[in-house]
């Protein structure tokens, strides 16, 4: 392997490395605009679905549903890579509700085959703070 093609793979993977870096930069500003101005309740594991419009997806980790007077932050087990914001969420659900650790598969508009799987996590209520 030449000099050459060393020199070129290292600025890859830095150009790699700062992206990923900006992505995480925004995921955690996109969480906190968000969720801006409401504080955390005591964590659930299971929603009625009737009850709540979404997901809302805000990064590769986090989703968003809407139950008018709060928010329902579900931080996923670990990390879905193919879920970004435009993703269509297939959701397994057994019941009327929806669950932690319920699993789903994320495609993409026009797509044909679901990405892999992943795994739902406990649901945190945000409420905005009585004044």
């Amino acid at each position: 392997m030449t000099a050459r093609a060393l020199a070129f793979g290292a600025i890859a993977l830095t150009i790699a490395a700062c992206a990923t870096a900006a992505d995480t930069q925004k995921g955690v500003s996109e969480i906190d605009k968000a969720l801006a101005g409401r504080e955390p309740g005591e964590p659930v594991d299971c929603l009625d679905r009737s009850f709540v419009d979404g997901p809302r997806i805000v990064d590769g980790q986090n989703l968003i549903y809407d139950s008018g007077r709060h928010f329902w932050r579900n931080q996923l087990e670990a990390s879905c890579p193919s879920l970004q914001p435009g993703s269509i969420l297939i959701v397994e659900m057994h019941g009327s509700q929806i669950c932690r650790n319920d699993l789903f598969r994320v495609t993409e508009p026009g797509a044909i085959i679901p990405g892999p799987y992943c795994r739902l996590g406990k649901f945190t209520p945000y409420y905005k703070p009585k004044r």
